[in-house]
């Protein structure tokens, strides 16, 4: 499935590369089972709980942007079921009359497993070779650096064959800190997740949307600053980091595309009158097109 919603001028493609599962308590971090329970999630009978893989695909000034890319086609890393992968990324960009050869950016908000499995692919001889063949590669730095040298906690999810082919095909662009891509889309740095993790901000006339990346895994972690994951390898910056970007999505009512909630992970973070903050999201039928 592919919903389609327009920010401003700009045509966002929202795609789906399926549903990971990840453990339920790891997502919730230190928050008790008895408060987060009371969220109906259901789960598994690994008691793992569902989360979106939702990329984004748009169209500005000429050049055709990928944000993120999902779990891919690999061996899915420790904390899933061990089995190969079967991402939909690609069967949803074909949908969508859409090629590997027709992207020319492809931006990882970081490196984690479940955000830049379709960077790679085996080619026929068995290699792995970038997805997208003519698309630089836009990173920041200081997430490639922490990929390349995992310490014993991060290594089970930065993955060398998702990321160094990119760098031996010479597709890879290291950013230091915010980039803009192009007029209306630019790399921010919110660090927390990851030291090198970032978001994306795409603006259009007086409307913007950011896209969180791994900011959080579920909408409870935006209303409560406090509810950070166990996967959040700086949890004291996460915290910092994500009250600044809700702050700001309250105050210009800026429009939030979350990676990990469920299809299509678009919503509004609204504060109401008693000083909480509340997560609406936004259906399928309101403003958005399915494909």
């Amino acid at each position: 499935m592919s919903i389609t919603h327009r920010v401003g001028s700009l045509d966002l493609a929202i795609l789906s590369d399926g549903t990971y599962y990840q453990d339920a308590g790891a997502v919730f971090g230190i928050v008790p089972r008895v408060m987060w329970e009371r969220l109906g999630i259901e789960l598994n009978d690994r008691h793992q709980m569902p989360l979106g893989l939702n990329s984004l695909l748009l169209r500005s000034q000429g050049k055709t942007v990928l944000i993120e890319t999902g779990v891919g086609d690999k061996e899915r890393p420790l904390g899933q079921t061990r089995r190969a992968a079967s991402g939909s990324l690609l069967d949803e960009l074909a949908g969508l009359g859409v090629s590997p050869n027709d992207v020319d950016v492809v931006i990882n908000t970081h490196l984690h497993a479940d955000h830049c499995g379709w960077n790679t692919r085996r080619s026929d001889d068995g290699a792995y070779v970038p997805t997208f063949p003519r698309a630089t590669y836009l990173i920041q730095r200081t997430e490639w650096k922490a990929a390349v040298a995992p310490n014993e906690r991060t290594r089970a999810t930065y993955l060398a064959e998702n990321i160094m082919p990119l760098e031996a095909a010479g597709q890879l662009d290291l950013v230091d800190g915010e980039r803009r891509v192009t007029d209306e889309i630019t790399i921010v740095p919110t660090p927390g997740h990851s030291h090198g993790h970032a978001s994306v901000v795409m603006a259009s006339g007086k409307e913007s949307v950011v896209y969180l990346g791994d900011m959080i895994q579920h909408p409870a972690q935006l209303e409560r600053a406090a509810w950070v994951s166990s996967f959040d390898i700086y949890p004291l910056e996460a915290m910092e980091t994500k009250k600044a970007v809700v702050a700001r999505a309250i105050a210009e009512h800026q429009l939030i595309l979350a990676v990990h909630c469920p299809f299509p992970g678009l919503g509004y973070m609204t504060e109401t009158p008693d000083g909480k903050r509340k997560w609406t999201p936004i259906a399928a039928n309101e403003g958005s097109v399915e494909q």
